[in-house]
């Protein structure tokens, strides 16, 4: 079956099942271009759980099944390849992490939503990439946090805040692949362009950046720059959105090898066997659940600057 035939096909699936299909930034461009919504993992969660459909089939890794899972416990949740995970969610468990909190009592912990279900358990918040110093400058009282699992991310909070960040050392392998001299060559090669990079790069990366942003907060400023040009220092998924809504402007990759292999692990036609089937059901236990539930509303609860 070709492409089309094939999104056709998922289409007509997804009406006769009353299904709806997420589809994260960093997916194939052929699967963004039939979802019903695209985005980053816990905002995409979050709006599924503002419509009627029955199933949602997610289009990402396990983790973000599973935060639909926690936020949409009433329906049921496919992962098309379920084998699809995180490398950094695999770098902490819930027992690493309730080892880690014993060696320092009373001090709360803010956890990357890029992390399992039993580890948003066991966490006082969650934050996001966007909100985190948010997050941690809402903690008051407390002159010390524990962020957890992206060292990155608490490095780049760290700058934005006086508490003190006692950080895991977790990453993600495909930010964390982009070094410093790649990204100054790009820039030598592309000096009118605006360089734009995720809090999950190395600091030195950081430093290079004209501005630091999530994946929508990427596609928020380029929406609204008046710049033609743009280098993006996240996974290169996200060139295909930008290019999409934003046709008149130019994107050059920071890195072309920033490619996560496992967000790339699934196509059309897996789409089409999850829903045909309805296997790859993924769901969250029940006290994890209300939880980890529990970590996420307390995020949303802070009110936005």
């Amino acid at each position: 079956m070709d492409i089309k035939s094939s999104q056709k096909k998922i289409r007509q699936l997804l009406k006769e099942k009353h299904a709806i299909l997420l589809v994260h930034n960093y997916q194939r461009g052929e699967i963004q271009d039939i979802a019903d919504l695209t985005g980053d993992s816990l905002g995409l969660s979050i709006e599924a759980s503002k419509t009627d459909a029955e199933i949602i089939v997610f289009c990402g890794v396990h983790f973000m099944a599973e935060t639909a899972s926690i936020l949409c416990p009433e329906k049921k949740v496919l992962l098309p390849v379920s084998s699809a995970g995180c490398p950094m969610a695999d770098m902490i468990d819930a027992k690493s992490l309730i080892k880690k909190k014993s060696e320092f009592p009373g001090v709360p912990v803010v956890t990357y939503v890029n992390s399992p279900a039993e580890v948003k358990a066991e966490s006082d918040l969650c934050c996001t990439s966007a909100n985190a110093i948010q997050v941690v400058k809402s903690l008051k009282g407390y002159n010390s946090v524990l962020m957890v699992p992206d060292k990155n991310l608490a490095k780049f909070t760290q700058r934005h805040t006086d508490k003190k960040i006692l950080i895991w050392d977790g990453f993600c392998p495909y930010h964390d692949r982009l070094s410093a001299d790649k990204a100054k060559a790009v820039k030598d090669n592309h000096p009118q362009a605006i360089f734009l990079a995720h809090p999950e790069c190395r600091p030195e990366v950081i430093d290079l950046a004209d501005e630091v942003k999530s994946t929508s907060g990427m596609l928020d400023y380029v929406s609204k720059s008046s710049h033609k040009e743009f280098i993006i220092g996240t996974e290169i998924g996200l060139l295909h959105t930008l290019k999409t809504q934003n046709p008149d402007k130019i994107f050059i990759p920071a890195d072309i090898d920033m490619v996560c292999e496992e967000m790339k692990l699934t196509h059309l036609e897996d789409i089409i066997h999850a829903l045909e089937t309805l296997t790859n059901v993924i769901k969250v236990d029940e006290d994890i659940r209300v939880r980890a539930k529990a970590a996420v509303e307390r995020m949303l609860s802070i009110p936005r600057d």
